[in-house]
């Protein structure tokens, strides 16, 4: 694996229409994710949302590169006043009613080297709590 890059590979006990949805509607989306009312899954659609820590908050800017209903979804990742540009992927693998979501951020290396919150393991610790406890909660509570 490239220090660069996240990859996570989790399964769901959810089927992939409704982990797809979870990933796509903004309504699902704020549940788990951030609140990002702008967001739509076509290709082109830009959108933004702030996140970060409780010392730092963070403006993202990020555009749809890839959507492919139920399979697959991928965004830029940037920030507002900072240099770096990534790319967030996840693609979904429908196991009945069961959904593997494999997950990767590239592009880490990109972001300035002298801030901690864009450190490898400042990433891989938000993705991992997102991707596996917040959306593997929600989509599992909403299948139960």
């Amino acid at each position: 694996m490239n220090s660069a890059s996240i990859v996570i590979e989790a399964v769901y006990q959810a089927e992939s229409v409704n982990v797809w949805k979870a990933l796509t509607d903004p309504s699902e989306m704020k549940e788990w994710y951030f609140d990002i009312p702008s967001f739509k899954a076509e290709k082109g659609t830009r959108f933004q949302f702030s996140g970060g820590s409780a010392e730092k908050t963070y403006l993202h800017l990020c555009e749809v590169k890839e959507a492919i209903k139920n399979e697959r979804l991928s965004y830029s990742w940037k920030y507002a006043n900072y240099p770096g540009d990534s790319l967030v992927s996840f693609q979904l693998v429908s196991e009945g009613m069961h959904t593997r979501l494999m997950f990767s951020h590239t592009g880490l290396d990109s972001f300035p080297k002298d801030n901690p919150d864009f450190a490898r393991g400042s990433f891989f610790a938000g993705w991992t709590t997102i991707l596996g406890e917040n959306l593997k909660n929600y989509v599992e509570k909403q299948s139960a």
